[in-house]
């Protein structure tokens, strides 16, 4: 897998890829402070089957760089991030996948500019009024506050604590390490450019964003493939039903033995279902 790193308006975005330049492209969207190792060895599965996946880090709150000062970094800029992703690499035809927070972005382009867009794919992940699901939205609320957040978060710098239920051990099955979890911590915790940029999306953000792309969800054609948690605590498998039945093409997978990570928890059976998705 090779790194990169890409110059867009809105400031510079690391990404790894692997599988063939000719492979149809497969681009990942994950969600609020973690970065693109959420997504384990989904890509490295997806290139075996002969798709070129690209695997960015967004500016979420891990991210390594903080953006430009004048970035446009709310939920709906984020989206158009992406879409300036795809844009400068001359992407159509896109299998894009979005997890948590992520999802709502990939949502959000959907409302923006579907033209690059071939196929959707989104495990567990925000809809609706659900944006994002209680307690994280207190989360949300405090990140607006940048010297408070990084008083609170301070605690994750404990590996046992960073992977416990106080901090990310809830939202997937199997367990955590403390290596593993540490990057999706440590620009948050070190960078006052990373700081400044998710209190931007946080002040960026509403409860309603979601609310009001569901038309765009209900005008998307083309394939969309819902790999949901049967038991995820905070995205409701009826969550996912609702999404299924706004998009007038779409497949729900339920998942069981995973939670809201599902790459993370079921990364075999994810990677069959987006193979047979877009092939």
């Amino acid at each position: 897998m090779s790194s990169h790193g890409i110059d867009l308006p809105a400031g510079r975005v690391h990404y790894r890829e692997v599988g063939p330049a000719d492979g149809r492209a497969v681009v990942l969207v994950h969600g609020f402070l973690v970065d693109s190792s959420l997504w384990g060895d989904v890509p490295d599965r997806l290139a075996e089957q002969g798709f070129r996946c690209l695997v960015p880090t967004w500016p979420l709150g891990a991210h390594a760089t903080a953006m430009g000062a004048d970035a446009d970094l709310s939920p709906r800029g984020v989206a158009r991030i992406v879409l300036t992703f795809l844009a400068a690499l001359d992407l159509d035809d896109v299998v894009l996948v979005g997890s948590d927070t992520g999802g709502a972005v990939c949502q959000l382009l959907l409302d923006t500019d579907a033209s690059r867009v071939g196929r959707l794919v989104l495990t567990d992940c925000d809809a609706f009024d659900t944006f994002p699901p209680f307690p994280f939205d207190l989360l949300f609320r405090l990140a607006r506050h940048p010297r408070a957040a990084r008083v609170a978060l301070q605690s994750m710098r404990v590996g046992r604590l960073r992977t416990s239920r106080l901090g990310f051990g809830w939202l997937v099955r199997r367990r955590l390490t403390a290596a593993e979890t540490l990057p999706w911590v440590t620009p948050y915790l070190s960078d006052a450019g990373v700081r400044r940029d998710v209190a931007r999306f946080a002040r960026g953000w509403s409860r309603d964003d979601l609310v009001a792309v569901a038309p765009s969800l209900a005008a998307f054609e083309r394939p969309v493939l819902l790999v949901w948690a049967r038991r995820d605590p905070f995205f409701k498998l009826a969550l996912a039903e609702r999404l299924a039945a706004t998009f007038p093409d779409a497949r729900l997978v339920v998942v069981d033995d995973a939670l809201t990570f599902v790459s993370l928890d079921q990364p075999e059976r994810l990677v069959a279902e987006i193979v047979g998705a877009a092939s």
